[in-house]
């Protein structure tokens, strides 16, 4: 085979469960955001930028999921992201005073302290105040391809017997990123990239033409893949999916035994919100006392102990160029086993929650970046989105994937737990179906009443987000998720309720609209429709 040449489609899942609390002054779970905004999406953003402006021809993914759009689009959370950034700044120059006696220790507080001023800098300057817009920018240079995922990031196989509804976090879904973004999605992250026999007819009626499967996918498909997961499939409907290489991605992946996980890394759990005195804390913090993350870490990885030693900055820089050369040395040696078996180039997809970088991984965007340089210095590795990738390969053997996800054990186990989780699913299947009544008995209402009923769809879509139950089933912040979902329950029960009597009851309509400020132009009769999967 002549110039051999393999490609790599990276896909970052960027997701937050919709959580905005504008009634109170300062709150603990609105922190997601802003961490993540801090650590991983504007570090992404100042790398992609500076990184295409000398090299080009190399394109990534990014699912930007709804919840977290209408998040970074909204005034009151860019004005909170603000403060909390102005409070960790304060924060850094204190630590800077405290540490006067211990010049390594003082040298990364500095180094916290103006990596925020700086990404503030860059937040306001660069972006003026608007993420959306510099993700979009990065796309028209063709840096991205931008996609998007389900309304609320709900696990799709668990409403399998809900066709409508699955219809309805799919096209709201994709209507969001229109409206926030004005761009179509030609792919669909598929929530925890799970997956269910039938679900591509109800994205190709949305005209979705690709999406993502977890690595057994398609071994557990109606026949065996003559390509391995090293090439897309097309299901029956026209769809295309792309499976993910277990090996590849768990070099980046694994807490045990990828990268993440070398000594010389900055441990990511040891962090002064913990580890300091209440008293010179306190205003840094959660009232009354709840300790938090505040990004000043001063530990290296080490290994399974409590004596750490001391995070160096020098050394982590080398061991990402290291990583990142390893990276492509395994990525080009699998090529090289696997070109004569399947006699193709190979297309290898990797996929990852995008908070692995730079967040829960704090050197994984320097790792992107030197991913990026060394992969442009290879001739014979190609970094390809997969929208580009079916461009130019449209033909693919046709067969349907199997039920998979990729969760722990490969299916629902993580969502679907019967020790923790599984009750809930049978009010969110009985608000489902009253929903669905509503719409179909009270269809092509105007006025209030379709404020009443289309509040009841926002409800419902916002109850079968998948943060619930993975957060009970991780038991953490399991008390907000169940309180979420109780509440989002009770409002739907009230409309249900109301709505039997022909009444609405205005006061608590305006309230419901301000506190889930969220897919504005939705219309309740989206459960009166959809395709039988």
């Amino acid at each position: 085979m002549k110039n051999p040449r393999s490609r790599l489609g990276i896909i970052l899942n960027a997701h937050l469960p919709y959580v905005r609390h504008i009634d109170y002054p300062k709150f603990l779970e609105e922190d997601w955001l802003f961490e993540a905004m801090n650590e991983s999406y504007i570090p992404l953003l100042r790398m992609l930028g500076r990184v295409s402006s000398t090299i080009s021809g190399f394109r990534i993914c990014i699912s930007l999921s709804p919840t977290l759009c209408t998040m970074l689009g909204d005034k009151a959370l860019n004005e909170r992201f603000v403060q909390y950034m102005l409070c960790h700044i304060e924060l850094g120059e204190k630590e800077i005073q405290r540490l006067e006696g211990n010049p390594a220790a003082q040298a990364l507080a500095r180094n916290y302290h103006d990596g925020l001023a700086s990404n503030l800098a860059f937040y306001k300057d660069a972006c003026a105040s608007s993420l959306l817009s510099s993700f979009q920018k990065l796309e028209k240079k063709g840096v991205l391809e931008i996609i998007t995922t389900c309304a609320t990031h709900a696990y799709l196989p668990l409403y399998q017997d809900y066709p409508r509804a699955v219809n309805a976090q799919v096209e709201v879904g994709l209507q969001t990123l229109d409206y926030c973004l004005d761009e179509h999605s030609r792919g669909f992250w598929l929530p925890e990239c799970a997956y269910y026999p039938g679900l591509e007819k109800i994205l190709a009626h949305q005209n979705v033409e690709w999406i993502p499967l977890s690595s057994q996918a398609l071994l557990t498909g109606s026949q065996l893949p003559l390509k391995g997961n090293f090439a897309p499939i097309k299901t029956p409907s026209g769809v295309y999916a792309f499976s993910r290489d277990l090996y590849l991605s768990n070099l980046i992946w694994s807490d045990k035994s990828g990268y993440p996980s070398d000594p010389d890394y900055r441990e990511f759990y040891r962090d002064i919100g913990y580890d300091l005195d209440m008293d010179y804390i306190r205003p840094y913090i959660h009232e009354p006392g709840v300790r938090v993350f505040t990004g000043y870490k001063y530990w290296a990885v080490t290994g399974h102990t409590n004596e750490k030693v001391l995070y160096d900055p020098k050394k982590a820089k080398e061991k990402v160029k290291e990583h990142a050369s390893n990276f492509i040395y395994s990525l080009r040696t699998r090529a090289d086993m696997i070109r004569p078996l399947i006699g193709d180039d190979p297309y290898f997809t990797v996929s990852f929650d995008a908070e692995l970088f730079g967040h829960w991984w704090y050197e994984g965007i320097d790792f992107l970046e030197e991913l990026i340089k060394g992969m442009a210095k290879s001739p014979d590795i190609e970094l390809q989105s997969q929208g580009d990738y079916i461009l130019g390969h449209p033909d693919a053997q046709v067969m349907e994937p199997g039920w998979s996800s990729w969760g722990e054990g490969g299916f629902n186990s993580v969502w679907l737990d019967s020790e923790n989780n599984a009750w809930l699913y049978r009010h969110t299947f009985k608000a489902i179906e009253n929903m669905q009544e509503l719409a179909e008995r009270f269809s092509q209402q105007t006025s209030l009443k379709k404020r009443f009923l289309s509040q009841a769809a926002r409800e419902t879509l916002l109850l079968m987000a998948s943060d619930w139950p993975f957060i009970i089933h991780s038991n953490t912040s399991a008390g907000y998720a169940k309180n979420r979902l109780l509440s989002h329950l009770e409002n739907i029960g009230l409309v249900y309720n109301n709505m039997c009597k022909n009444a609405v009851n205005t006061e608590w309509l305006v309230k419901a609209e301000k506190a889930n400020a969220i897919f504005p132009n939705i219309d309740y009769n989206i459960f009166s429709r959809g395709v039988e999967a």
